[in-house]
């Protein structure tokens, strides 16, 4: 069992000693696009996790792709079948994303602790701690800097430590992000949604007229004065 607190100490750690070992500006010009920003802030409202975590979450799990789920890659539009399985089918990206974060392991949306220690270790912790378990740096954070150098599961329960992870990490990702888009910060411990969603203001009444006039009113009464005559015809 991985102790979260030692984790956050030793990913806040490596990260201010990171250093990138290649090139993760390509990538890192697509999830701030402006297209894919207002997507991930869409999420980020209804779920309060910051849109660059969304963001790079994308990127591992379905590299961006927009017709797979944020939970596992898995088509949104079916019912997944990888781990979490069970999941939807959904009516959109957008509700995926929010299901991923909010209902599946290790529901990401229920964190309070966005400073970068705390952002690393809720990414790892939504790969798996096999790694922090093995006290090795996971390479679905660190792959692409200098604090990672080899060893991956290749698959459940098989642990290579031969392979090299040749997927961006996220941490040389957010490091692109925060060169692209000064707006990216980790400076606090809890985050509010990055767009704040704005209640609908009640309609004002229309304004009285002939065909709605106003209560007590001379037209108001009208209509009850013909009922009246014709009820007494008929």
């Amino acid at each position: 069992m991985a102790d979260i607190a030692a984790l956050r100490a030793a990913n806040e750690k490596r990260w201010a000693n990171a250093r990138l070992t290649r090139s993760f500006t390509s990538i890192g010009r697509q999830l701030v696009s402006l297209r894919a920003k207002a997507k991930y802030q869409a999420v980020s409202a209804r779920t309060g996790v910051p849109w660059a975590f969304i963001a790079v979450t994308h990127e591992r799990e379905c590299s961006q792709d927009w017709t797979g789920s944020l939970a596992q890659g898995d088509p949104w539009n079916r019912v997944s079948v990888h781990v979490p399985a069970g999941r939807g089918p959904f009516k959109s990206w957008e509700d995926a994303a929010v299901d991923a974060l909010v209902n599946c392991s290790p529901y990401a949306a229920r964190n309070k602790d966005w400073s970068i220690g705390g952002t690393l270790t809720m990414l790892e912790r939504y790969n798996g701690l096999g790694y922090a378990a093995r006290g090795r740096p996971s390479p679905y954070i660190w792959s692409g800097t200098d604090q990672y150098r080899s060893g991956k599961y290749v698959r459940d329960g098989v642990y290579d430590p031969n392979v090299i992870d040749s997927q961006p990490g996220c941490a040389g990702l957010l490091m692109a992000m925060m060169a692209l888009d000064p707006t990216i910060t980790f400076t606090g411990t809890t985050i509010a949604p990055a767009v704040r969603v704005t209640p609908r203001l009640a309609e004002k009444p229309a304004a009285p007229s002939l065909v709605n006039p106003a209560k007590g009113s001379i037209g108001a009464c009208i209509p009850h004065l013909f009922n009246a005559v014709f009820r007494r015809k008929a």
